[in-house]
């Protein structure tokens, strides 16, 4: 785990966390792009709620919708990208926060009621995954001996 120059690398199972949150991070990338797709589904969802809007007001409220969920999304992952290379550098602050990070993941596929995309499941999944590995045994020593080391 010590290198020839004192530091201490990262076993199998925190470079599988941090790969799985890299991997969590692409799936996010995806989700946005299918929501830039969904316009249409959108304003006819919009439409069929009974809404008193114009044809313009409802194309605007579906732009606007989906132009901040998806800056929300890409936000997200910023900074689960980020925390992915601090878990990696060995901060146990970073684990904790990836893992409520994931909780929030999870819930949210409850949320919308069925309106989750596949990427959104699959991200939600291999973050879990990834919480699990950062938690196994040699993790747990990892992030003591970095504590201990710093």
């Amino acid at each position: 785990m010590t290198t020839a120059t004192g530091r201490t690398t990262p076993p199998g199972t925190v470079i599988a966390a941090f790969t799985g949150f890299l991997v969590s991070c692409v799936f996010a990338a995806t989700s946005v792009g299918v929501l830039v797709g969904s316009h249409d589904d959108l304003v006819d969802a919009l439409r069929a709620s009974g809404t008193t809007m114009t044809e313009e007001q409802l194309q605007s409220a579906a732009t606007f919708t989906q132009v901040l969920f998806a800056s929300i999304a890409v936000v997200i992952a910023l900074v689960q990208l980020w925390l992915a290379f601090k878990l990696r550098s060995g901060r146990n602050w970073a684990r904790v926060v990836l893992t409520v990070f994931t909780v929030f993941q999870v819930a949210s596929l409850f949320i919308g009621e069925g309106t989750a995309t596949l990427a959104a499941y699959g991200g939600a999944l291999v973050a879990a995954m990834a919480v699990v590995a950062s938690y196994l045994p040699a993790s747990n020593v990892y992030f003591d001996t970095v504590k201990r080391a710093g």
